[in-house]
Protein backbone atom coordinates (compact mmCIF):
# COMPACT_ATOMS: atom_id res chain seq x y z
CA UNK A 1 0.00 0.00 0.00
CA UNK A 2 1.63 3.73 -1.06
CA UNK A 3 2.09 5.76 2.19
CA UNK A 4 0.04 8.32 -0.07
CA UNK A 5 -2.92 6.46 -0.31
CA UNK A 6 -4.50 8.10 2.56
CA UNK A 7 -4.09 11.36 0.47
CA UNK A 8 -4.83 10.58 -3.20
CA UNK A 9 -6.72 7.71 -3.52
CA UNK A 10 -9.19 8.39 -0.31
CA UNK A 11 -13.05 7.46 0.40
CA UNK A 12 -13.30 10.65 1.57
CA UNK A 13 -15.99 13.20 0.31
CA UNK A 14 -16.37 17.02 0.37
CA UNK A 15 -19.88 17.91 -0.59
CA UNK A 16 -18.71 21.57 -1.61
CA UNK A 17 -17.37 21.79 -4.93
CA UNK A 18 -14.26 23.61 -5.90
CA UNK A 19 -13.20 26.59 -8.46
CA UNK A 20 -10.45 25.19 -10.74
CA UNK A 21 -8.12 28.21 -9.08
CA UNK A 22 -9.84 26.62 -5.62
CA UNK A 23 -8.33 23.58 -6.85
CA UNK A 24 -4.72 24.04 -7.86
CA UNK A 25 -4.61 26.15 -4.62
CA UNK A 26 -5.64 22.67 -2.51
CA UNK A 27 -3.42 20.69 -4.47
CA UNK A 28 -0.31 22.47 -3.21
CA UNK A 29 -1.63 22.66 0.52
CA UNK A 30 -2.29 18.63 0.78
CA UNK A 31 1.85 18.04 -1.02
CA UNK A 32 3.06 20.46 1.49
CA UNK A 33 1.43 19.05 4.20
CA UNK A 34 1.75 15.19 2.91
CA UNK A 35 4.83 14.29 5.21
CA UNK A 36 3.73 16.51 8.06
CA UNK A 37 0.23 17.75 9.07
CA UNK A 38 -2.24 20.72 8.51
CA UNK A 39 -0.51 22.55 11.33
CA UNK A 40 2.65 22.74 9.47
CA UNK A 41 1.41 24.76 6.49
CA UNK A 42 3.09 27.53 5.86
CA UNK A 43 0.24 30.07 4.09
CA UNK A 44 2.08 33.15 3.36
CA UNK A 45 4.91 30.84 1.88
CA UNK A 46 1.73 29.54 -0.55
CA UNK A 47 0.73 32.88 -1.29
CA UNK A 48 4.23 33.73 -2.62
CA UNK A 49 4.58 30.50 -4.70
CA UNK A 50 0.93 30.24 -6.20
CA UNK A 51 0.99 34.80 -6.91
CA UNK A 52 3.97 33.11 -9.50
CA UNK A 53 1.49 31.53 -11.38
CA UNK A 54 -0.66 32.61 -14.25
CA UNK A 55 -4.09 31.73 -13.38
CA UNK A 56 -3.51 33.77 -9.77
CA UNK A 57 -2.44 37.28 -11.45
CA UNK A 58 -5.63 38.90 -10.72
CA UNK A 59 -5.41 37.77 -7.10
CA UNK A 60 -4.11 40.01 -4.38
CA UNK A 61 -2.47 38.43 -1.08
CA UNK A 62 -5.15 39.20 0.92
CA UNK A 63 -7.35 37.36 -1.62
CA UNK A 64 -5.02 34.55 -1.46
CA UNK A 65 -4.62 34.36 1.90
CA UNK A 66 -8.78 34.16 2.42
CA UNK A 67 -8.43 31.14 -0.66
CA UNK A 68 -5.61 29.16 1.44
CA UNK A 69 -7.49 29.66 4.84
CA UNK A 70 -10.87 28.45 3.53
CA UNK A 71 -9.35 25.68 2.29
CA UNK A 72 -7.17 24.91 5.42
CA UNK A 73 -10.61 25.11 7.45
CA UNK A 74 -12.35 22.13 4.87
CA UNK A 75 -9.23 19.88 5.10
CA UNK A 76 -9.39 20.17 8.88
CA UNK A 77 -12.89 19.55 9.19
CA UNK A 78 -13.34 16.76 6.35
CA UNK A 79 -9.88 15.41 5.46
CA UNK A 80 -7.26 16.08 2.89
CA UNK A 81 -8.57 13.21 0.97
CA UNK A 82 -11.85 14.86 0.73
CA UNK A 83 -10.48 17.72 -0.46
CA UNK A 84 -8.17 16.29 -2.88
CA UNK A 85 -10.80 14.30 -4.00
CA UNK A 86 -12.77 17.45 -4.88
CA UNK A 87 -10.01 19.04 -6.37
CA UNK A 88 -9.33 16.50 -8.65
CA UNK A 89 -12.64 16.57 -9.61
CA UNK A 90 -12.51 20.39 -10.58
CA UNK A 91 -8.92 19.77 -12.58
CA UNK A 92 -8.40 19.51 -16.54
CA UNK A 93 -6.28 20.46 -19.34
CA UNK A 94 -3.91 23.39 -18.30
CA UNK A 95 -5.53 23.18 -14.54
CA UNK A 96 -4.32 19.98 -13.95
CA UNK A 97 -0.84 20.84 -15.19
CA UNK A 98 -0.85 23.71 -12.62
CA UNK A 99 -1.75 21.82 -9.77
CA UNK A 100 0.61 19.28 -10.29
CA UNK A 101 3.15 22.43 -11.02
CA UNK A 102 2.11 24.05 -7.89
CA UNK A 103 2.53 20.53 -5.89
CA UNK A 104 6.02 20.44 -7.31
CA UNK A 105 6.67 24.05 -6.49
CA UNK A 106 6.15 23.49 -2.44
CA UNK A 107 8.60 20.68 -2.36
CA UNK A 108 11.60 22.35 -4.23
CA UNK A 109 15.01 22.68 -2.75
CA UNK A 110 15.67 26.25 -3.64
CA UNK A 111 19.29 25.93 -2.82
CA UNK A 112 20.12 22.44 -4.85
CA UNK A 113 17.19 23.79 -7.09
CA UNK A 114 16.07 20.25 -7.39
CA UNK A 115 12.96 17.66 -6.04
CA UNK A 116 14.68 16.35 -2.89
CA UNK A 117 15.51 12.66 -3.22
CA UNK A 118 12.79 11.73 -0.24
CA UNK A 119 10.74 13.66 -2.13
CA UNK A 120 10.50 11.67 -5.16
CA UNK A 121 8.12 9.13 -4.06
CA UNK A 122 5.30 11.74 -3.13
CA UNK A 123 5.97 13.59 -6.38
CA UNK A 124 5.41 10.40 -8.14
CA UNK A 125 2.18 9.85 -6.57
CA UNK A 126 0.36 13.10 -7.09
CA UNK A 127 1.84 12.60 -10.78
CA UNK A 128 -0.27 8.84 -10.71
CA UNK A 129 -3.26 10.42 -8.93
CA UNK A 130 -3.77 13.18 -11.42
CA UNK A 131 -3.24 10.91 -14.18
CA UNK A 132 -0.20 13.11 -16.01
CA UNK A 133 2.31 10.80 -18.14
CA UNK A 134 6.22 10.67 -17.40
CA UNK A 135 6.90 12.68 -20.32
CA UNK A 136 4.43 15.66 -19.50
CA UNK A 137 5.73 15.39 -15.87
CA UNK A 138 9.17 15.55 -16.64
CA UNK A 139 8.64 18.84 -18.78
CA UNK A 140 6.63 20.45 -15.92
CA UNK A 141 9.19 19.59 -13.19
CA UNK A 142 11.95 21.04 -15.62
CA UNK A 143 9.87 24.35 -16.08
CA UNK A 144 9.45 24.70 -12.13
CA UNK A 145 13.05 24.54 -11.89
CA UNK A 146 13.52 26.43 -14.50
CA UNK A 147 11.88 29.42 -13.56
CA UNK A 148 13.03 28.99 -9.46
CA UNK A 149 16.18 29.77 -11.15
CA UNK A 150 15.04 32.59 -13.26
CA UNK A 151 13.95 33.86 -9.92
CA UNK A 152 16.96 33.75 -8.23
CA UNK A 153 18.76 35.06 -10.62
CA UNK A 154 16.85 37.98 -11.35
CA UNK A 155 17.10 38.78 -7.27
CA UNK A 156 20.74 38.81 -7.78
CA UNK A 157 20.38 41.40 -10.28
CA UNK A 158 18.48 43.21 -8.38
CA UNK A 159 20.95 43.01 -5.39
CA UNK A 160 23.84 44.05 -7.68
CA UNK A 161 21.69 47.38 -9.40
CA UNK A 162 20.63 48.16 -5.87
CA UNK A 163 24.25 48.63 -5.17
CA UNK A 164 25.01 50.46 -8.18
CA UNK A 165 21.87 52.99 -7.27
CA UNK A 166 23.26 53.45 -3.80
CA UNK A 167 26.65 55.01 -5.33
CA UNK A 168 25.28 57.03 -8.03
CA UNK A 169 21.94 57.88 -7.36
CA UNK A 170 22.45 60.74 -5.21
CA UNK A 171 22.83 62.74 -8.28
CA UNK A 172 21.10 64.43 -11.01
CA UNK A 173 23.65 64.60 -13.40
CA UNK A 174 25.81 61.48 -14.58
CA UNK A 175 29.64 62.44 -15.34
CA UNK A 176 31.46 60.44 -17.34
CA UNK A 177 34.48 59.44 -15.58
CA UNK A 178 36.93 60.28 -18.77
CA UNK A 179 35.33 63.40 -18.44
CA UNK A 180 33.84 63.76 -21.94
CA UNK A 181 30.23 64.12 -21.37
CA UNK A 182 27.48 64.73 -18.60
CA UNK A 183 24.11 63.98 -19.36
CA UNK A 184 20.91 64.78 -16.79
CA UNK A 185 19.87 61.47 -15.13
CA UNK A 186 16.84 60.50 -17.35
CA UNK A 187 15.10 58.41 -14.49
CA UNK A 188 13.06 58.71 -11.18
CA UNK A 189 14.68 56.43 -8.22
CA UNK A 190 10.88 56.52 -7.44
CA UNK A 191 10.12 54.56 -10.20
CA UNK A 192 12.67 52.01 -10.21
CA UNK A 193 15.14 54.15 -11.48
CA UNK A 194 18.74 52.64 -12.00
CA UNK A 195 22.27 53.88 -13.24
CA UNK A 196 24.34 51.35 -14.28
CA UNK A 197 27.70 52.32 -14.86
CA UNK A 198 31.18 50.43 -15.30
CA UNK A 199 34.41 51.32 -17.76
CA UNK A 200 33.13 52.46 -20.81
CA UNK A 201 29.17 52.24 -20.73
CA UNK A 202 26.31 54.14 -18.40
CA UNK A 203 22.62 52.66 -18.42
CA UNK A 204 19.66 53.93 -17.19
CA UNK A 205 16.49 52.23 -16.82
CA UNK A 206 13.28 52.20 -14.64
CA UNK A 207 9.77 50.18 -13.47
CA UNK A 208 8.11 52.47 -16.60
CA UNK A 209 10.27 50.39 -19.26
CA UNK A 210 12.34 52.96 -19.86
CA UNK A 211 16.15 51.82 -21.32
CA UNK A 212 18.97 54.03 -22.50
CA UNK A 213 22.63 53.36 -22.36
CA UNK A 214 26.18 55.14 -23.59
CA UNK A 215 28.74 53.03 -24.84
CA UNK A 216 31.77 55.50 -25.59
CA UNK A 217 35.27 54.16 -26.92
CA UNK A 218 38.37 56.70 -27.01
CA UNK A 219 39.77 56.87 -30.55
CA UNK A 220 43.30 56.47 -30.96
CA UNK A 221 45.01 58.56 -34.37
CA UNK A 222 45.43 54.89 -35.79
CA UNK A 223 41.67 54.79 -35.90
CA UNK A 224 41.43 57.85 -37.05
CA UNK A 225 43.43 57.24 -39.93
CA UNK A 226 41.84 54.25 -41.35
CA UNK A 227 38.22 56.22 -40.81
CA UNK A 228 39.89 58.76 -42.88
CA UNK A 229 41.09 56.24 -45.61
CA UNK A 230 37.02 54.15 -45.74
CA UNK A 231 34.95 56.82 -45.10
CA UNK A 232 32.94 57.99 -42.12
CA UNK A 233 29.85 56.12 -43.29
CA UNK A 234 31.62 52.45 -44.20
CA UNK A 235 33.67 52.97 -40.52
CA UNK A 236 30.30 53.35 -38.44
CA UNK A 237 28.87 50.94 -40.55
CA UNK A 238 31.39 48.12 -39.74
CA UNK A 239 32.38 49.41 -36.23
CA UNK A 240 28.58 48.76 -35.24
CA UNK A 241 27.29 46.12 -37.27
CA UNK A 242 30.31 43.90 -37.64
CA UNK A 243 31.30 44.64 -34.43
CA UNK A 244 29.40 46.10 -31.47
CA UNK A 245 26.10 44.06 -32.35
CA UNK A 246 27.75 40.16 -32.67
CA UNK A 247 29.82 40.81 -29.72
CA UNK A 248 27.17 43.34 -27.41
CA UNK A 249 23.91 41.63 -28.02
CA UNK A 250 23.70 38.68 -30.44
CA UNK A 251 26.40 36.89 -28.31
CA UNK A 252 23.93 37.25 -25.48
CA UNK A 253 20.82 36.76 -27.37
CA UNK A 254 21.29 34.39 -30.59
CA UNK A 255 18.38 34.98 -32.42
CA UNK A 256 19.21 39.01 -32.35
CA UNK A 257 18.65 40.14 -35.98
CA UNK A 258 19.28 42.98 -37.64
CA UNK A 259 15.94 44.58 -39.48
CA UNK A 260 16.81 47.98 -40.38
CA UNK A 261 19.96 50.38 -41.11
CA UNK A 262 20.63 53.62 -42.21
CA UNK A 263 23.40 56.32 -42.22
CA UNK A 264 22.56 59.93 -41.42
CA UNK A 265 24.93 62.20 -43.28
CA UNK A 266 23.27 65.01 -41.99
CA UNK A 267 23.03 64.40 -38.17
CA UNK A 268 25.61 64.67 -35.81
CA UNK A 269 27.82 65.12 -39.16
CA UNK A 270 27.38 61.93 -40.03
CA UNK A 271 26.13 59.06 -38.39
CA UNK A 272 24.76 55.07 -38.37
CA UNK A 273 21.67 54.02 -36.97
CA UNK A 274 20.32 49.83 -37.05
CA UNK A 275 17.40 48.57 -35.56
CA UNK A 276 17.43 45.23 -33.92
CA UNK A 277 14.61 42.94 -33.33
CA UNK A 278 15.19 40.56 -30.08
CA UNK A 279 13.02 37.52 -29.34
CA UNK A 280 13.42 37.62 -25.31
CA UNK A 281 15.22 40.91 -25.22
CA UNK A 282 13.09 42.48 -23.30
CA UNK A 283 14.31 43.28 -19.27
CA UNK A 284 10.38 42.42 -18.92
CA UNK A 285 8.78 38.88 -17.91
CA UNK A 286 5.45 37.49 -18.71
CA UNK A 287 4.35 34.18 -16.37
CA UNK A 288 2.31 31.61 -17.87
CA UNK A 289 1.24 29.02 -17.06
CA UNK A 290 2.97 26.63 -14.34
CA UNK A 291 4.30 29.55 -13.05
CA UNK A 292 7.03 29.84 -16.16
CA UNK A 293 8.61 33.51 -16.45
CA UNK A 294 9.14 34.55 -20.16
CA UNK A 295 11.16 37.60 -21.73
CA UNK A 296 8.98 39.05 -23.75
CA UNK A 297 10.49 40.38 -27.56
CA UNK A 298 11.76 43.83 -27.84
CA UNK A 299 13.25 45.79 -31.07
CA UNK A 300 16.24 47.99 -29.65
CA UNK A 301 17.61 51.12 -31.87
CA UNK A 302 21.51 52.05 -31.57
CA UNK A 303 22.72 55.29 -33.35
CA UNK A 304 26.88 55.22 -33.33
CA UNK A 305 28.56 58.94 -33.85
CA UNK A 306 31.64 60.76 -33.60
CA UNK A 307 32.29 63.56 -31.53
CA UNK A 308 35.62 65.10 -30.65
CA UNK A 309 37.60 62.23 -29.75
CA UNK A 310 35.60 59.67 -29.10
CA UNK A 311 33.06 57.60 -30.56
CA UNK A 312 29.91 56.80 -28.84
CA UNK A 313 26.98 54.22 -29.49
CA UNK A 314 23.78 55.25 -27.70
CA UNK A 315 20.93 52.93 -27.61
CA UNK A 316 17.37 52.33 -26.48
CA UNK A 317 14.83 49.78 -26.52
CA UNK A 318 10.88 49.08 -26.50
CA UNK A 319 9.10 45.88 -25.54
CA UNK A 320 6.35 44.31 -27.33
CA UNK A 321 3.63 41.94 -27.05
CA UNK A 322 2.35 40.85 -30.36
CA UNK A 323 3.88 39.98 -33.37
CA UNK A 324 6.24 42.03 -35.43
CA UNK A 325 4.93 43.06 -39.12
CA UNK A 326 6.84 44.99 -41.95
CA UNK A 327 4.57 48.05 -41.20
CA UNK A 328 4.99 47.86 -37.26
CA UNK A 329 8.98 47.39 -37.70
CA UNK A 330 9.23 50.73 -39.34
CA UNK A 331 6.67 52.55 -36.37
CA UNK A 332 9.52 51.74 -34.05
CA UNK A 333 12.55 52.20 -36.40
CA UNK A 334 11.52 56.36 -36.61
CA UNK A 335 10.05 55.93 -32.70
CA UNK A 336 13.45 54.17 -31.37
CA UNK A 337 15.44 57.08 -33.71
CA UNK A 338 13.46 59.80 -32.02
CA UNK A 339 13.98 58.52 -28.76
CA UNK A 340 17.22 58.63 -29.17
CA UNK A 341 18.31 61.67 -30.69
CA UNK A 342 16.37 63.19 -27.87
CA UNK A 343 18.21 61.92 -25.04
CA UNK A 344 21.37 63.01 -26.94
CA UNK A 345 20.37 66.37 -27.36
CA UNK A 346 20.69 66.34 -23.37
CA UNK A 347 24.02 65.32 -23.21
CA UNK A 348 26.70 68.23 -23.16
CA UNK A 349 30.04 66.99 -24.25
CA UNK A 350 33.10 68.11 -23.56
Amino acid sequence: MDKYDKLFNSQEILKQSLSSQEAVAATAIITESADSSLEDVDIEFLVDILWGFEIFEEYSDEDLLEMLEKLLNLAEKNGRGALFNAAKEELGGDFLEDAFAAGVSVIIDEEEMQIPRTKMPLIKSLQQALGIDNEDAEEIIEDVISAFEEAELEELLEEEDETIVNIAFNIEEYDSPLGNFTVPVPVDPHQGGKVQSQEGTVSFSDDQGTFLRIDYYSLPAKQMEEMEVIGQEEYLKSTLVNKYVPEEIVANLPEAQVEYSEYMAKIFEGSYFVLLYMPGGSRIYKTGNNGTAKKLDAYRGLIAFINGDFLYIVSSQRTFMDGKTTSFMKQEAVALKQMILDFVETMEFS
